[in-house]
Protein backbone atom coordinates (compact mmCIF):
# COMPACT_ATOMS: atom_id res chain seq x y z
CA UNK A 1 0.00 0.00 0.00
CA UNK A 2 0.85 3.78 -0.69
CA UNK A 3 0.61 4.34 3.60
CA UNK A 4 3.60 1.99 4.06
CA UNK A 5 5.88 3.29 1.82
CA UNK A 6 9.48 4.09 3.18
CA UNK A 7 12.00 6.30 1.79
CA UNK A 8 13.70 3.94 -0.02
CA UNK A 9 10.76 2.98 -1.88
CA UNK A 10 9.62 6.20 -2.75
CA UNK A 11 12.76 6.88 -3.74
CA UNK A 12 12.98 4.37 -6.32
CA UNK A 13 9.37 5.00 -7.41
CA UNK A 14 10.69 8.91 -8.16
CA UNK A 15 13.41 7.54 -9.78
CA UNK A 16 11.80 4.80 -12.11
CA UNK A 17 7.98 6.47 -12.79
CA UNK A 18 9.65 9.66 -14.74
CA UNK A 19 11.84 7.24 -17.08
CA UNK A 20 8.43 5.18 -18.08
CA UNK A 21 7.19 8.21 -18.78
CA UNK A 22 9.40 9.87 -20.72
CA UNK A 23 11.24 8.28 -22.40
CA UNK A 24 7.96 7.20 -24.48
CA UNK A 25 7.27 10.71 -24.83
CA UNK A 26 10.80 11.58 -26.13
CA UNK A 27 10.56 9.31 -29.14
CA UNK A 28 7.15 10.17 -29.40
CA UNK A 29 7.86 13.68 -29.89
CA UNK A 30 10.76 13.20 -32.06
CA UNK A 31 9.25 10.90 -34.20
CA UNK A 32 7.00 13.68 -34.65
CA UNK A 33 9.79 16.22 -35.63
CA UNK A 34 9.97 18.23 -32.33
CA UNK A 35 12.67 18.45 -29.70
CA UNK A 36 12.66 15.31 -27.35
CA UNK A 37 13.28 17.42 -24.66
CA UNK A 38 9.54 19.09 -25.10
CA UNK A 39 8.51 15.70 -23.26
CA UNK A 40 9.88 17.10 -20.00
CA UNK A 41 6.58 19.52 -19.96
CA UNK A 42 4.98 16.57 -19.34
CA UNK A 43 5.74 16.57 -16.02
CA UNK A 44 4.94 20.46 -15.31
CA UNK A 45 1.18 20.55 -13.96
CA UNK A 46 -1.03 22.70 -16.35
CA UNK A 47 1.55 22.97 -19.09
CA UNK A 48 1.04 19.34 -20.26
CA UNK A 49 -2.48 20.01 -20.57
CA UNK A 50 -1.55 22.53 -22.97
CA UNK A 51 0.93 20.60 -24.28
CA UNK A 52 -1.92 18.02 -25.36
CA UNK A 53 -3.74 20.54 -26.97
CA UNK A 54 -0.96 21.87 -29.05
CA UNK A 55 -0.07 18.76 -30.26
CA UNK A 56 -3.32 17.59 -31.20
CA UNK A 57 -4.35 21.00 -33.02
CA UNK A 58 -1.21 22.48 -34.29
CA UNK A 59 0.27 21.22 -37.85
CA UNK A 60 3.51 18.60 -37.28
CA UNK A 61 6.91 19.64 -38.47
CA UNK A 62 6.95 15.88 -40.28
CA UNK A 63 3.46 16.89 -41.22
CA UNK A 64 5.12 20.22 -43.20
CA UNK A 65 7.88 18.35 -44.66
CA UNK A 66 5.48 15.50 -46.20
CA UNK A 67 3.58 18.24 -47.88
CA UNK A 68 6.99 20.24 -49.41
CA UNK A 69 7.94 17.17 -50.51
CA UNK A 70 4.66 16.10 -52.09
CA UNK A 71 4.86 19.20 -54.27
CA UNK A 72 8.50 19.21 -54.81
CA UNK A 73 10.27 21.82 -52.39
CA UNK A 74 13.10 20.95 -50.39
Amino acid sequence: MVGNTGPVELLVILAILPAVFLWPAWRILSKMGYPGAVAICAFVPMLNILLLFFLAFSKWPIEREVERLRIGIK
